[in-house]
């Protein structure tokens, strides 16, 4: 993904919107990210054990929570 977003194939609006939607409900599966983009954001979280651990601290900030899956999905 990140070499998608440097292509700017992905807007930061978006990378934001998948971001917030893997928040708001974290079940499996494929997302629509952009056009013609998809990832199942929950396997890429759950291959990082950093992201993993940020998400399940009840006192992460949202913030960091953001940062963290953000990262995750531009890692992939």
């Amino acid at each position: 993904m990140g070499e998608l977003y440097k292509l700017k194939h992905i807007t930061d609006e978006q990378l934001d919107a998948a971001v917030r939607d893997y928040l708001n409900d974290p079940t499996p599966g494929m997302r629509l990210i952009a056009e013609g983009v998809a990832l199942d954001v929950a396997a890429v979280v759950l291959a990082h054990p950093y992201v993993r651990d940020v998400l399940a601290r009840e006192n992460a900030p949202e913030a960091q929570r953001c940062v963290a899956v953000r990262t995750a999905i531009l890692l992939d």
